[in-house]
């Protein structure tokens, strides 16, 4: 009886809550049908890694060869280098760019005139809205020999070079335009966020002495804990994760050795040379790692300051 009432009750609450927003619901059913059809129904499609897949058997009758694509990328002669890049280019994009949005927003949050922070905070916005293959092509054209980049390195009495054919230049680039680029998109949440403080704490605070620079640390950056750390989690979730495109526009064969990571050589090895199986299964490799580093992450997180995803 007991059982019954409680799902009776709940049965009442959700026709009661979807006729009162029954409108939210339909503008989110678009956004479901999207991830099922295009994240959840091909998942079966892992079943490849573990194949010896070939378009033409199919699915089903492409023969089985276990953990073969696993073992071969782990003993071939690039698995480590590539684990390394991929580590150390988000490693730095972590320590260099994941400050710089709570560091501007902060900044822009301390702006008095209106007119000037709506300045500021559409310029920092402006790079987020340029194509990528843009912002690559203008990276491209600058690291050429005589490109802007190398004309205020002579300005400092250092050599003409072609910097993406360096292989001590490249991780620099790519995380410092990486920053850049996002930085002012980054911050938004953050000035969000900020926007919810009580002014009044701001006001206690100066009667109490504090100048700007204390009202940062004691008021401002506090209100900004709780979602820097959510940030950190899933940053640090993705830590094998880096996207192909930038890595690809930018790269040449010549910086393999600082530049390649995990998508690019699935992105050789699986679509060009259509070694299918072998890209499914470094996908469910980069899956599982990145899946046990956020739950380890967000264990940490919760130990230490009480703030977690779950």
């Amino acid at each position: 009886m007991w059982k019954y009432s409680e799902a009776t009750r709940f049965s009442d609450r959700w026709k009661k809550n979807y006729q009162k927003s029954k409108y939210l619901y339909a503008m989110l059913l678009p956004l479901l049908l999207y991830y099922f059809i295009f994240h959840y129904i091909p998942m079966a499609g892992a079943i490849i890694a573990f194949q010896n897949y070939k378009p033409a058997l199919g699915f089903l009758k492409s023969p089985w060869i276990g953990f073969t694509h696993f073992v071969d990328f782990f003993t071939g002669p690039y698995a480590w280098r590539l684990i390394r890049n991929t580590l150390v280019l988000n490693i730095y994009q972590i320590i260099f760019g994941f400050p710089v949005p709570i560091l501007l927003a902060l900044m822009i949050n301390e702006i008095r005139i209106r007119s000037f922070k709506k300045v500021v905070q559409t310029i920092s916005y402006m790079p987020h809205f340029i194509s990528l293959v843009v912002i690559c092509g203008m990276l491209v054209t600058f690291s050429r020999t005589d490109g802007l980049f190398n004309d205020f390195r002579v300005l400092f009495g250092m050599e003409r070079l072609s910097l993406l054919a360096e292989n001590s230049m490249f991780r620099t680039i790519f995380t410092a335009s990486g920053v850049w680029q996002t930085m002012g998109w980054g911050s938004i949440i953050y000035l969000a966020t900020l926007s919810t403080v009580d002014p009044n704490l701001y006001e206690a605070a100066s009667l109490d002495g504090a100048g700007r620079i204390s009202k940062i640390i004691h008021v401002s950056f506090p209100a900004l804990t709780p979602i820097i750390i959510i940030q950190l989690i899933m940053r640090i979730g993705n830590i094998l994760t880096q996207g192909f495109e930038k890595i690809i526009l930018l790269y040449s064969p010549l910086v393999y050795e600082n530049a390649d990571v995990i998508s690019s050589y699935v992105y050789r090895r699986g679509l060009q040379e259509m070694d299918y199986s072998f890209g499914a299964a470094m996908g469910i490799f980069n899956s599982i790692i990145n899946l046990t580093i956020l739950v380890l992450a967000n264990y940490t997180a919760k130990k230490t300051w009480n703030q977690s995803l779950w």
